[in-house]
């Protein structure tokens, strides 16, 4: 019995662990708070064409691109962010609507504290154009951008610690009954 709690104990604290992240990347374990705006790095820029609307969360760079004169959104336009040297596709998200960069080495380098120069290239069908700004990136951001780029690690870090419990939980258990059952054998034997 003592066996059966600690597994469930242990389980339930390796299903439940903090980190936990959402379908977006959010984390989970952080409390909700309704109404509050973003801190997150902002880009905006507009042509006669195209306005587009771009941020630095989560561990990527997303965009929402929509007609300038209508506020039609963009969608399945080919679009590449420049950074310097640097380019990166942007491929659309038709789940999100948006626009994403996910390239490591950019976000990388787009995460630092400091004001970065972005170029936008916009190709859609017969028209194209070409948008340009800058995404300021301060110190508490560039940090939190920093934090929140963790890989697989913390999954591996958490099946190991389960794993080690349950090993903990089953060994404690197997010597207790083994006690147990000595003292039952030493009695039945006088």
């Amino acid at each position: 019995m003592l066996l059966l709690g600690g597994f469930a104990l242990t389980t339930g604290i390796a299903l439940a662990s903090p980190g936990a992240h959402g379908p977006n990347g959010e984390h989970l374990d952080a409390a909700p708070t309704a109404g509050a705006t973003s801190s997150a790095p902002r880009f905006e820029a507009k042509s006669e064409d195209y306005e587009l609307v771009g941020r630095l969360q989560g561990g990527e760079f997303s965009m929402f691109i929509n007609r300038f004169a209508t506020n039609e959104p963009v969608d399945q336009a080919k679009v590449e962010v420049e950074l310097g040297q640097l380019k990166a596709a942007a491929p659309y998200h038709s789940d999100q609507g948006d626009y994403a960069v996910a390239d490591e080495k950019f976000l990388a380098e787009l995460g630092k504290k400091g004001s970065h120069a972005l170029v936008i290239t916009i190709l859609d069908g017969k028209e194209s154009d070409l948008l340009d700004g800058t995404l300021e990136v301060g110190a508490t951001q560039a940090a939190a951008e920093a934090t929140h780029a963790h890989g697989d690690e913390n999954a591996l870090l958490f099946g190991a610690l389960a794993i080690a419990a349950l090993a903990a939980v089953g060994g404690l258990g197997w010597l207790l009954g083994r006690g147990s059952n000595s003292k039952v054998a030493k009695g039945g034997a006088q």
